[in-house]
């Protein structure tokens, strides 16, 4: 019969470390090298083998967090978005004005980054589109996320036509990212200032287009 007195623990510590945490420690890590060598290197030309070799691991734990690249791919996207938001957040946040004012605020903080992570900016949006199924699902969902925070800037108090029209909401969020995938093919040309104010035009012709409807 097998010995029950001293069952051994699921999830043994090394050094105060759980075996689960060691494994979400080398996912981020893995995650953090994909966006150095996507930003480095393009996504189609990155291998798995120069993202382990950036994070410091093997192979085998790629594949331990990862089923395949375009996986680690949506995890990079999903953070870049997630840290994208957060930086347009905390310039709109900072923003003591009215609605235009907290919405220039954040889309000059958007631009100013875009300009300031060239490679990234390239990457995680000129580069994204029909790469799969999954990556273009990834991207919807960052679009649906920039629609929100357009509404929560524009119109905090949520009475405008964005929120009741969830289509005219990511036709905006879609022109923005259009705008911002021209300026960077473009290399850049326009001032941020200039290209921000484009952009805050765009939101309010969506915010107003049916006013009194």
């Amino acid at each position: 019969m097998p010995n029950t007195a001293h069952p051994m623990p699921r999830d043994r510590t090394y050094r105060g470390v759980t075996a689960a945490e060691r494994t979400q420690m080398r996912r981020q890590r893995l995650i953090a090298a994909a966006i150095e060598v996507y930003g480095e290197l393009g996504y189609r030309q990155a291998t798995v083998k120069a993202v382990c070799a950036k994070a410091g691991l093997t192979d085998r734990y790629f594949y331990e967090a990862f089923a395949n690249s375009e996986a680690l791919l949506a995890a990079a996207f999903q953070t870049v978005t997630g840290d994208v938001l957060a930086i347009v957040g905390e310039a709109a946040d900072a923003e003591r004005g009215d609605g235009p004012a907290r919405g220039r605020a954040m889309l000059r903080a958007y631009f100013a980054l875009l300009r300031r992570e060239q490679r990234r900016a390239r990457v995680f949006l000129v580069e994204m589109c029909g790469i799969s199924d999954a990556i273009d699902t990834a991207f919807d969902a960052m679009l649906t996320e920039v629609g929100e925070r357009i509404i929560e800037a524009l119109d905090p108090e949520r009475s405008g036509p964005l929120p009741r029209d969830p289509l005219l909401t990511r036709g905006v969020a879609s022109g923005l990212i259009g705008i911002a995938v021209a300026w960077i093919r473009g290399g850049y040309a326009e001032p941020v200032e200039e290209v921000a104010d484009a952009a805050l035009k765009l939101c309010g012709l969506g915010a107003e287009s049916n006013a009194g409807s």
